[in-house]
């Protein structure tokens, strides 16, 4: 007798309308990455008693009938109902099975065995090598399972993926500030500020001093010498970027800044303890990078770099 193999539910999945991720995997993963063992099968000698402990020990609805490797039958759940109620429970297997079976291939894609699920609704496939010998079954269970694991792990993978995005984001900063002429009150604001940022990512306490040491200096120079400007720290992974650049009055030889204790400040910017002469000369010994151009009458640039991954000491 041919029976159909017991229903199963249908599955939420398809090969037509399912998430973009789940259609990538259902081509790209095969059935023998999905299939469960096969080590549980019957033969068609079986009573459908011993189906039906068979069944019961390993809580499955279904067995594949075979003899060695070569299939030849399913008996599912409502076979073995009717044997029940007939009270033929003492009959051979083979009375029973499903001897039209659908088989499905390891190397075939796993969209092949959603489509036979769905087009179906059978509880369990066998599945067969290339030497036509059965491997092993597919269940719609064994489809889900193996989906919600794969989308999990890439779940997992682009959340790594964003963590090194947002921590490489952190790592940029941008910040800017502005100097006034003479305004002391305010001087040393932009180091302060820049100093607290490092130091919230853990920079090397040495490289943090370096850098607060050249974004003071800058801005010292600018609030002593220039009519006004700005301080500008760049925050990258691998570096910090220090540019001061000002309004007026220029230098006309920029090699004299670079001496030190070389100074145009007047009288009463040195009784307030500024003007020592040593801010561009401190700013170019603990920088890795350093550059300074200057036009009279328009202002002076002065770029300063430090790496994270320097050696150079302050005093060097």
């Amino acid at each position: 007798m041919n029976e159909t193999p017991v229903p199963s539910e249908d599955i939420p999945i398809s090969t037509v309308d399912s998430p973009s991720v789940v259609l990538e995997l259902i081509y790209q993963l095969k059935i023998k990455d999905v299939m469960s063992d096969a080590k549980i099968t019957a033969n068609k000698t079986h009573t459908m008693r011993q189906i039906q402990n068979i069944m019961r020990e390993h809580h499955i609805p279904g067995l594949i009938v075979a003899e060695e490797k070569t299939i030849v039958g399913i008996v599912s759940l409502v076979d073995l109902i009717r044997a029940l109620e007939q009270g033929s429970m003492d009959k051979p297997v083979e009375d029973y099975m499903t001897r039209n079976v659908i088989l499905l291939e390891e190397d075939m894609p796993l969209s092949f065995a959603v489509n036979y699920i769905n087009k179906y609704n059978y509880g369990r496939f066998p599945v067969l090598n290339k030497k036509k010998e059965l491997v092993g079954v597919i269940t719609p269970q064994d489809v889900v399972r193996t989906l919600l694991a794969e989308m999990n792990r890439e779940v997992q993978r682009l959340e790594e993926i964003q963590k090194k995005k947002l921590a490489a984001s952190e790592m940029y900063s941008e910040m800017s500030f502005n100097t006034v002429r003479h305004d002391f009150e305010l001087a040393g604001r932009a180091s302060t500020t820049i100093k607290k940022a490092l130091k919230s990512r853990d920079i090397d306490p040495k490289i943090i001093r370096r850098v607060a040491i050249a974004s003071y200096e800058l801005e010292i120079n600018q609030v002593v010498h220039s009519m006004g400007g700005t301080i500008t720290c760049s925050i990258q992974p691998d570096k910090v970027i220090i540019e001061a650049i000002d309004t007026g009055p220029g230098i006309a030889d920029v090699s004299l800044v670079l001496q030190e204790g070389w100074s145009t400040a007047n009288e009463w910017v040195r009784s307030l303890g500024f003007g020592a002469g040593m801010g561009i000369p401190n700013t170019k010994r603990v920088s890795d990078e350093f550059h300074i151009e200057s036009t009279l009458g328009i202002g002076t640039t002065v770029r300063s770099v430090v790496f994270f991954d320097s050696s150079k000491e302050d005093g060097q």
